[in-house]
């Protein structure tokens, strides 16, 4: 078998030597004549069309072990899925050994601590279905079918971050499979370094096979606004809804979309099918309560239409997933933004006119609560400070309007940039481009992040979405 090395360069592998591998796993060893092979292969973006010399399916952590002794073992180029809905795709590479999570997604449940241990194969709806049998929630993201694992390691905003902080604020502790082939703890007191990395520096550090976090008791029914203006409405209600939730409590956290209402005939035909903006509150209490706090959403503009409602917060969770079906084409960038002024809403309306694609939209996220209360430095991810962010998300079915479709994406977010303090959230990043700076992204976390993969990673085993390179001999 031909595959790529670690430099780039092609060897041949002697098939007994993956026989050996296959022997000291539990899980499948999927070679590309294997009948699973076309079907493991695929990740949830179908402009990613990549072909691995082999698949590690692994079923528990020994196997994990075993992949990761294989590939330095070898000098082998390795990519790595665990949910496998990254846009960039990163989780599988041409010519490469793939060691796939998908078949490790237990989550086990410790109540009395109101701890949550999720495997690294798990999606956010395994999570958020136990985790809700017991009356917790642990802040994660906003479409049920993300990989618990891309989310969390590059940050993870959702419907409780202003009030409890991203999904890496409520992580406890981590099992990870290092460089050296060894399963390591890692926590705020053991390997705190590691443990500092991991929470916004990516796939770069290692394989994580469990991630512990802190959950939060929830109400069995929570509020979701959803009130839906007509695109003639939408710089009026975008601007009111940015001052309204820099007054907001924590307990809400909100995002708007500029997007093209479904055309289905249970929607109101005013709107049906047309652009529109939506503006999205999720109250973190009493449906009463959310009732009263989101009633401002209502009063943006004139004659709005819900979308929202009552339910539990494992179907919140899901409110978006039909806009994101497994296998349509995504290409998404999102700039941080330092305000959102007469200009900035001018911008997004043009590219809201613009759009190739009815199915594309541009989401407005509202930040601050307690994502802003912990410090850029107290972990790999930096941006803390910025009161929202712009998610430019291409989405669109006809392979031949590709070029266009990427092409909108790009534009927006190059004309977005004069309003942004820099950096780039890695669970949006476009294709993970080369123009991009690792260091403009981890600013001033960037050096620390270096000679943390140099004590870890030293060889630069694990490239994640976004390479950092081992430099500095350590910590």
């Amino acid at each position: 078998m031909q595959i790529e090395t670690v430099t780039g360069t092609i060897r041949e592998l002697a098939t007994t030597k993956l026989d050996e591998l296959d022997a000291r796993l539990q899980g499948p060893l999927v070679l590309p004549d294997h009948e699973d092979y076309e079907q493991v292969r695929q990740v949830w973006n179908g402009m990613i069309d990549r072909r691995p010399a082999f698949i590690v399916r692994c079923m528990t952590a020994e196997d994990v072990v075993a992949a990761v002794n294989f590939v330095r073992q070898h000098s082998l180029r390795l990519s790595v899925r665990g949910g496998g809905h990254n846009v960039a795709g990163k989780s599988v590479l041409d010519g490469a050994m793939l060691i796939d999570l998908s078949l490790m997604r237990g989550v086990s449940i410790d109540p009395d601590n109101q701890r949550v241990r999720v495997e690294g194969g798990a999606l956010l709806d395994d999570l958020n279905v136990e985790a809700q049998k017991y009356g917790l929630a642990v802040p994660t993201g906003v479409v049920s079918e993300t990989g618990v694992a891309g989310l969390t390691l590059h940050g993870g905003y959702g419907w409780l971050s202003r009030k409890f902080g991203i999904t890496i604020d409520n992580l406890a502790s981590v099992e990870i499979v290092t460089a050296d082939g060894k399963l390591t703890h890692a926590d705020a007191h053991t390997n705190a370094d590691l443990f500092w990395a991991v929470r916004g520096g990516g796939g770069n550090f290692g394989v994580v096979t469990v991630f512990e976090f802190q959950a939060h008791p929830i109400e069995p029914q929570m509020w979701l606004a959803a009130p839906t203006y007509p695109a003639s409405q939408r710089k009026e209600v975008l601007a009111r809804f940015a001052n309204f939730m820099g007054q907001a409590p924590h307990e809400l956290s909100g995002l708007a979309s500029l997007w093209n209402a479904p055309d289905d005939p249970e929607v109101p035909a005013e709107i049906r099918g047309k652009p529109v903006i939506t503006t999205v509150g999720c109250y973190y209490g009493s449906v009463d309560k959310g009732k009263e706090v989101t009633k401002p959403l209502y009063e943006l503009g004139s004659s709005p239409v819900d979308f929202g409602g009552q339910m539990p917060f494992v179907e919140i969770n899901r409110f978006f997933d039909d806009d994101y079906p497994d296998g349509h084409f995504y290409y998404w960038k999102a700039a941080y933004l330092d305000r959102i002024d007469d200009e900035v809403l001018e911008i997004l309306a043009d590219f809201h006119d613009r759009r190739p694609s009815p199915l594309s939209n541009t989401d407005i996220w509202f930040f601050g609560g307690a994502i802003s209360q912990v410090a850029p430095d107290d972990t790999a991810y930096p941006q803390r400070y910025t009161p929202f962010m712009a998610s430019v998300e291409a989405n669109w079915t006809d392979p031949d309007q590709s070029q266009a479709n990427i092409a909108w994406a790009r534009q927006q977010f190059e004309a977005l940039q004069k309003h942004s303090p820099g950096g780039l959230y890695l669970n949006f990043p476009g294709f993970a481009e080369e123009e991009h700076d690792i260091e403009d992204i981890y600013a001033t976390n960037f050096e620390r992040l270096s000679r943390i993969k140099a004590k870890y990673d030293p060889d630069n085993l694990f490239r994640g979405t976004f390479n950092i390179p081992p430099r500095g001999g350590g910590e």
